[in-house]
């Protein structure tokens, strides 16, 4: 069988996993993987009908000292299509006004973290204060936002390895 053969196998085995009338979109994550079980979890909405990305909150009160960072775990997952990723991005105003960026500078979250066997998939959004001043952030607080897009395969780097957990765990 062929690499893209067997990824298009997988790749239906995970679409299984979603409901037919659903495309693209968030859930909260199963109880027994939530960090923030009494929280109303607020799902991503973008802020108005013409924006690309979905706003995510800060399910807790936090500060973060110059220099370093703080985990956000937003109790959400998402699905999506084949060939199609959630890429993260810090809101500008919070890059602007407050000196946080993105650890990673972009977060990537693949199709098959959707419902993983270590986190449900629990987005995570790590946020650094690149400033000078101690930063706070407040629950309910705008952090970071989601934007939906497609991409390309190339005929010949595809794996058959699958995800075995949450973050840090593809092709362990």
């Amino acid at each position: 069988m062929s690499d893209f053969t067997e990824q298009e196998k997988k790749a239906k085995e995970i679409l299984n996993t979603i409901p037919p009338y659903k495309t693209r979109g968030f859930e909260i994550v199963k109880d027994k993987f939530r960090k923030h079980p009494d929280h109303n979890i607020l799902l991503p909405l973008r802020g108005t009908s013409k924006s690309a990305g979905y706003d995510f909150y800060s399910n807790e009160n936090a500060t973060i000292k110059p220099g370093e960072k703080h985990l956000f775990w937003t109790d959400i997952k998402s699905y999506m299509m084949q060939r199609e990723v959630l890429e993260i991005y810090v809101r500008s105003s919070i890059a602007i006004k407050k000196d946080l960026n993105l650890c990673n500078q972009v977060g990537i979250i693949d199709m098959d973290y959707f419902s993983n066997e270590s986190n449900d998939g629990n987005i995570g959004i790590c946020l650094r204060n690149v400033g000078i001043i101690e930063i706070k952030i407040e629950k309910g607080e705008r952090i970071a936002q989601g934007i939906f897009k497609s991409f390309l395969e190339s005929d010949n780097c595809n794996s058959e390895e699958e995800r075995t957990g949450g973050i840090g765990h593809t092709n362990k």
